[in-house]
């Protein structure tokens, strides 16, 4: 299990040094700010919705490793995916944070998001890995 947590760790850093995802977004048609008053984490996510589906997001914002790289990788993960796919998807990440037990049919859903699968254990990094995802929730919840 050690040589995935390294394939993790690399990915998490990966991403939050990557560009890809962090843009404005031209023409988006919804946006919203996440905010972690305790380590002052400010994610403004954008997403473009057409006929139901995520066709593109993006984000913008500072923050910790965790937080940037768990945001980028959300974004891999719901882009592309219908409302309701991303609302699913996010429940069972939070779920998985949350160390609730995941069917392999959820597990798969997540994809590289399952590289948080274990920040559970560092309870001081937890919000940061979950502003995002709780701002998409709300975003899509709109």
């Amino acid at each position: 299990m050690e040589e995935m947590d390294q394939i993790y760790n690399e990915m998490i850093m990966e991403h939050s040094m990557s560009n890809k995802n962090r843009k404005p977004l031209e023409k988006a048609t919804s946006c919203l700010l996440g905010h972690n008053p305790n380590c002052g984490d400010e994610i403004k996510l954008e997403i473009l919705v057409k006929d139901g589906k995520i066709v593109d997001a993006a984000f913008s914002g500072h923050g910790c490793a965790i937080s940037q790289s768990s945001t980028s990788i959300m974004i891999d993960t719901i882009k592309g995916k219908t409302v309701e796919e991303a609302k699913k998807i996010i429940e069972i990440y939070l779920k998985m944070i949350k160390r609730e037990k995941l069917s392999s049919k959820e597990k798969s859903m997540l994809g590289d998001a399952r590289a948080f699968e274990n920040i559970s254990n560092m309870p001081a990094r937890v919000k940061c890995a979950v502003l995002s995802w709780h701002t998409m929730q709300d975003l899509l919840n709109k």
